[in-house]
């Protein structure tokens, strides 16, 4: 299947983005309906909710579990974002972002070869556990940058993609992401997906990773809500 087929079926795409991030972080999923609920880490008992194009009554249903606690996020994938803050504010959930994007990438297009670190200063370490592919960048005993991969139905999920302030503009995120990409092709994999926060996007799209759809995060509190399931 063509990436552009891909792209159009978000649905199916914020399915095997869910499996693979919620198994990079060891979370067990639950069900709301037909979209996927996961726990808030370091947050017992809470959940993120994630939808993609709920129906008004989909979206009332989500949004009332989402104002039931302030630790709660409902983040919504959509290509109509107008029509997801209407709602929202409607129901009395706040915005959190309007910002992020969830991105796809044709694998084939990316380097299969381990890249070379951009400074002799820097070591690189690898690992796996229980099928996630780790990646870290050390610079002495400090974390330079790390970022993972887990690889879900032919789909690398890449996540938590990190450069230290200290490192940036040494070309560290484009690093790890070709690292993780190498690591990635121990598998039979097709098409690569994250959702990028604005910070990243810039990044993945020189790497040749494409827009799928908008991300919407809404949450029933005013106050800053981190929304961890970014990279």
């Amino acid at each position: 299947m063509s990436t552009e087929t891909m792209i159009k079926d978000t649905g199916r795409l914020l399915d095997v983005w869910v499996a693979g991030w919620a198994g990079c972080r060891g979370y067990k999923l639950e069900k709301e309906g037909r979209f996927h609920a996961a726990p808030r880490e370091n947050l017992d008992g809470e959940f993120e909710y994630f939808a993609h194009d709920p129906s008004d009554e989909e979206f009332a249903a989500l949004a009332a579990l989402t104002l039931e606690n302030d630790k709660r996020l409902l983040s919504v994938l959509t290509k109509d974002p107008q029509r997801y803050l209407a709602l929202a504010a409607a129901k009395g959930l706040n915005v959190s972002s309007t910002s992020e994007t969830m991105m796809i990438v044709d694998m084939a297009t990316q380097d299969t070869e381990d890249p070379w670190l951009p400074d002799d200063d820097l070591e690189l370490a690898t690992s796996v556990k229980d099928g996630v592919h780790y990646v870290v960048v050390h610079a002495g005993e400090k974390v330079a940058a790390s970022g993972r991969v887990n690889v879900v139905n032919h789909t690398a999920v890449f996540d938590a993609i990190v450069t230290d302030p200290e490192f940036q503009r040494r070309g560290l995120g484009s690093f790890i992401m070709k690292s993780l990409a190498a690591q990635a092709f121990e598998h039979d994999v097709e098409d690569g997906l994250l959702l990028a926060s604005s910070d990243g996007q810039k990044l993945y799209a020189h790497l040749g990773w494409q827009q799928v759809c908008n991300v919407m995060v809404f949450s029933g509190t005013t106050e800053p809500v981190q929304n961890l399931s970014l990279v």
